[in-house]
């Protein structure tokens, strides 16, 4: 069944998908541990970026790679949502799911680290 609110278009729409994602928002930092600290890994870094004298293409990436950070660990805690919603029994198909989304969000963090030091350092 789909939901009443796909077709919404418009200003309504827009108004919807807005009280969504700030929801999610909101959800994910008072439930998610992960995406709180990592939250204030961002409230730390992206003023440094944007402090730092680096070119502006190297404080794009340096920000943007902050935001992926936030980006795949919200997909990653809504897959664990969506897991934990049909079963909390050990199925080896929900650990896959829950293991490749933490792989993510590793990627990610590797990625901060090597664009943070690509610019800074080279």
């Amino acid at each position: 069944m789909e939901s009443p609110y796909k077709g919404k278009t418009g200003l309504t729409r827009l108004k919807n998908a807005l009280f969504y994602s700030f929801a999610g928002l909101k959800a994910a930092y008072a439930c998610e541990d992960a995406f709180r600290q990592e939250v204030w890994l961002a409230i730390v870094l992206i003023p440094a970026a944007i402090l730092w004298p680096v070119s502006g293409i190297g404080r794009a990436l340096m920000i943007g790679s902050v935001l992926l950070v936030l980006i795949v660990e919200l997909l990653n805690s809504a897959v664990e949502a969506a897991i934990d919603r049909i079963g909390l029994e050990n199925h080896r198909l929900s650990k896959r799911a829950k293991d490749i989304g933490s792989a993510g969000v590793l990627i990610a963090l590797i990625n901060v680290t090597t664009v943070w030091s690509s610019v800074l350092f080279f």
